[in-house]
């Protein structure tokens, strides 16, 4: 499946004699959308072949791969099950659902909840948990938090289409590093690989390098993650509104918003060279906005114009 490439215009752009595309990975599904369709596409493959029955995996409360994994079982005849962060999220359910879009719409798709303790769910990764969980959940196959793997990075890898080595420049977000490292693995050498984490650290170069992508053709921008993984300003949900206006596109508050308020002051900067021509991939997450609606409106906050 190839998504279509939306050029923007604004004036910086021509000030600056850039291009600016949009791939819009987001129009993939209406719920499982952008890099989590790729990534799932040939683990369900995996999972039907091995007469798996049932979907398990880990995210946080506003996890977009909880989401789309709930949808993708609905969809392909599985059952699921989501791990999720936080055991108190577990007292009272319809208090959850109702503070929680996320949530509500994973548990309306027929996934079934386990909530743990923080200490617990730090162990999503030990053989000894696992073991556990699939003793109480039989004939399941354990997808990891954000659904990065080898398969997912395959899925990844057909982000990019042959027409898209003319971009000099291809940026997206990064949460677990499977789409960047599928991107990087698909991109021409000649291109130019940014990658903008929505977590701050200094473990990112790490994380990717360990997911072993076939070029060195990349770099992160570390600039753009707003204080780290949930977190916004006013700033960055005033642009996001604008660039919706501006474009009729929506972005993300945890991932695109971050990545192309970061492009778009790359480009005021100069970081770009003139006749540069930038693809920037759209990767989903829009059902997150209203959960973080609901946490601007607590805090009277402005909220996103959906």
């Amino acid at each position: 499946m190839i998504s279509q490439n939306i050029q923007i215009s604004l004036p910086i752009l021509k000030e600056k004699e850039v291009s600016l595309y949009i791939k819009r990975e987001d129009l993939l599904h209406p719920f499982i959308s952008g890099n989590k369709f790729r990534k799932l596409k040939y683990n369900l493959q995996e999972a039907k072949s091995q007469n798996k029955e049932c979907l398990l995996t880990f995210g946080g409360a506003y996890s977009n791969h909880i989401l789309a994994t709930a949808a993708a079982g609905k969809e392909y005849g599985f059952k699921t099950v989501g791990v999720i962060r936080g055991e108190e999220l577990g007292i009272d359910l319809q208090k959850t659902f109702s503070q929680n879009p996320t949530l509500k719409q994973a548990h309306q798709f027929g996934m079934e909840f386990l909530f743990v303790s923080r200490a617990a769910y730090q162990q999503k990764n030990d053989v000894t948990f696992l073991t556990l969980l699939l003793t109480k959940y039989p004939n399941t196959y354990i997808l990891p938090e954000g659904g990065t793997n080898s398969l997912a990075i395959k899925g990844c890898e057909e982000i990019l289409s042959e027409k898209d080595t003319e971009f000099t420049h291809v940026c997206c977000a990064m949460g677990t590093g499977g789409t960047v490292t599928g991107i990087i693995n698909s991109s021409a050498a000649k291109q130019n690989i940014l990658v903008f984490p929505s977590l701050k650290g200094n473990w990112i170069v790490d994380e990717i390098n360990s997911l072993k992508p076939n070029k060195q053709n990349w770099q992160v921008i570390a600039d753009y993650h707003f204080g780290g993984y949930g977190k916004v300003s006013e700033d960055l949900i005033t642009f996001i509104n604008q660039f919706k206006n501006q474009t009729n596109i929506l972005l993300d508050p945890i991932y695109t918003g971050k990545m192309l308020f970061g492009i778009l002051e790359l480009i005021k900067n100069n970081h770009f060279k003139k006749g540069s021509k930038i693809l920037a991939i759209h990767t989903g997450g829009l059902q997150g906005i209203a959960g973080m609606n609901l946490l601007l409106k607590q805090k009277n906050k402005t909220i996103i114009n959906e």
